[in-house]
């Protein structure tokens, strides 16, 4: 019992060398199945398509390439932003459609038969572009660059392709920024005009207003003058009726006393008296208006009632009079009606009409921008990518080698064995 384990461990050494021994008498066996699939793996390296990449780099110019553009004053690009349209021009599936559309003759070798263009492009756009761009993680001290990489077979002018569809976008992009300019350009002059037609509007509103508020000025004026007017005339009429009367009653006493001729109180009293008497009168109040004699009253009364205006005795009269005159007609109003270019008095036409004129006298030739720096051109590639020959041999006489070996274990193992002597 004690023997078991050492005639063990020897039957498992046995075994391996054994092993050994046996594949290395299957060696032709596993050479030939190595040899047959490095042979598969050489035809497929020689025989199957070749794939070809290239790449184009772009990158962003300088400020003053788009020094002009900035300068109009109404688009605005900096270099990174131009960089990202063209980035966003090249992954545009639209653009490269167009571009696919316009130059079939470069994708020759892809179309077939049963097969429409926009299935052909779909199934080449999906697998054969990639872009190139900063990775956000690592952007310490990387520069903005924005690319386009190709993996094509042969039949594709890859290098004319990516060059061609470059320039297609770049060219799209300058079309693009030309039409957006000229929206911009379109859109400011009419907010302009809209401006002035406003500010016409709000110059006839507030002329309007200006001339009804000076007419009805004029009109209030007019009307305290007119009852200003009325109320004098009424008051000297009433005037001179009551001077009338008191005249009246002063001519009847005058009558009554036998006042004819204007007389004094002394004057009286010295005609009934005789002799001569030196008199001094000192009076101290108004006379009696029946003094003046019953002629002059009379002549007085008489001329108070053929009078048929009183104007002449109110200097105030003459002053409305020539008050109203001058109410009769608003030389402010008809200036103001008579104005025929009124732009001249709208406020801050001059500006909006030489901004008008900036916009109008903006002359950009977008055909000369330069949006981005090209930093490498596609280059007509020196191999293929894929499949690489020698790698692809050598992965095929590797699987071989083991593909040889896993063969001659099978047939070791299911070969029968053969028994070993002195064991019956």
């Amino acid at each position: 019992m004690q023997d078991q384990p050492q005639r063990s461990f020897h039957d498992d050494e046995i075994d391996l060398v054994e092993l050994f021994h046996s594949l290395f008498k299957q060696k032709y066996l596993i050479l030939a199945v190595a040899g047959a699939v490095t042979l598969v793996a050489a035809a497929y390296a020689f025989l199957a398509t070749p794939y070809y990449q290239v790449q184009s780099v772009l990158r962003p110019v300088d400020r003053g390439s788009l020094d002009e553009l900035n300068g109009t004053g109404v688009y605005e690009l900096t270099p990174v932003e131009a960089l990202n349209l063209v980035g966003a021009g090249l992954s545009s599936y639209e653009n490269r459609l167009a571009f696919f559309r316009g130059n079939q003759q470069l994708f020759a070798g892809l179309i077939e038969p049963g097969r429409s263009l926009e299935q052909t492009f779909e199934e080449f756009n999906r697998s054969a572009f990639t872009m190139l761009q900063v990775d956000p993680k690592k952007t310490a001290g990387q520069s903005e660059f924005v690319g386009l990489s190709l993996t094509y077979p042969r039949g594709v002018d890859g290098v004319e392709v990516v060059n061609g569809l470059v320039a297609f976008v770049l060219d799209a992009e300058r079309a693009r920024i030309d039409a957006d300019l000229k929206v911009l350009i379109a859109n400011r002059l009419f907010n302009i005009e809209q401006k002035i037609e406003a500010a016409r509007a709000s110059y006839e509103a507030s002329k309007e207003t200006q001339i009804a508020s000076l007419l009805e000025q004029d009109a209030l004026s007019r009307a305290q003058l007119q009852d200003e007017l009325q109320a004098l005339r009424a008051e000297l009429k009433t005037r001179r009726q009551s001077r009338i009367m008191v005249l009246d009653e002063a001519i009847q006493i005058a009558d009554s006393l036998g006042i004819k001729k204007p007389t004094t109180p002394s004057s009286m009293s010295d005609s009934q008296r005789q002799g001569q008497v030196v008199r001094t009168e000192v009076n101290s109040r108004e006379i009696p208006l029946y003094f003046m004699g019953s002629e002059a009253l009379r002549a007085e009364r008489d001329a108070l009632s053929a009078r048929r205006s009183d104007d002449f005795v109110e200097p105030r009269i003459s002053e409305i009079e020539k008050e109203l005159a001058l109410l009769s007609h608003n030389r402010q109003v008809e200036v103001l009606e008579k104005r025929e270019n009124e732009d001249l008095y709208l406020k801050d036409l001059a500006e909006w009409r030489q901004e008008a004129a900036q916009l109008k006298g903006i002359k950009f030739d977008s055909s000369q921008l330069r949006l981005v720096r090209l930093d490498q051109q596609a280059l007509e590639p020196l191999s293929a990518v894929k499949p690489k020959r020698a790698l692809v041999m050598v992965l095929g006489l590797g699987v071989g080698l083991m593909l040889g070996v896993f063969v001659a274990l099978l047939r070791n193992i299911f070969r029968p064995k053969a028994k070993a002597p002195g064991l019956a």
